[in-house]
């Protein structure tokens, strides 16, 4: 896999950032404006042919300037090889869509929108995919709230769905995860018939 590595570095020049290779996992880090040009090369080249795209998704650094990492999974079928191409953007600079290269990345460039806010421009029908309609909001960014903005249930009374702000009726418990035989210095419930 370091030879399929040296290969992919030295024909893309200034377009990798940096290459490394961990646990055969190899990875490549791009700028973002090369993206298309580095796919379509991964795609076409004969003794490469990641002809498979796995995976695009999304990962938050919210300390960073660039905030976003945009991480491509691919495949080759015909050599058995997978690489994991890196790029990264802030929240207002778009990546350009792949799916001229790979048709596939339609929906994971829609669900990277919808969960983090990552733009593509160029696609053809960017919109949300996994939240509802007027969802606000992006829930896997590292500064959503857990329990969200808004409560969405069916209402019988009124036949249809209702939104509401959040409401937490349960105090926050602790939780006594010890085991029994860890020796506890109280009796646990179902002990006391031990002892007869």
């Amino acid at each position: 896999m370091q030879d399929v590595l040296n290969h992919i570095t030295a024909e893309l020049g200034e377009a990798v950032i940096s290459s490394n290779l961990d646990n055969a996992e190899a990875t490549i880090e791009i700028r973002r404006r090369d993206i298309v040009d580095v796919l379509t090369f991964l795609r076409d080249e004969p003794s490469l042919k990641f002809t498979t795209l796995i995976d695009i998704c999304g990962v938050d650094y919210p300390a960073r300037e660039r905030r976003f990492d945009v991480v491509y999974h691919l495949l080759s079928m015909p050599h058995n090889h997978r690489v994991r191409v890196k790029l990264s953007t802030d929240a207002d600079t778009p990546v350009h869509s792949v799916i001229a290269v790979y048709p596939a990345a339609d929906w994971y460039e829609r669900e990277a929108f919808d969960m983090y806010g990552i733009a593509f421009d160029q696609h053809p029908d960017l919109r949300r995919i996994l939240t509802d309609y007027g969802f606000e909001g992006h829930p896997l960014r590292k500064d959503f709230p857990l329990s969200g903005f808004v409560e969405v249930r069916y209402d019988e009374a009124r036949k249809g769905v209702v939104y509401e702000p959040v409401n937490l009726p349960q105090e926050y418990r602790s939780f006594d995860f010890m085991s029994p035989w860890e020796g506890a210095k109280y009796v646990l419930p179902g002990d006391e018939k031990v002892g007869e």
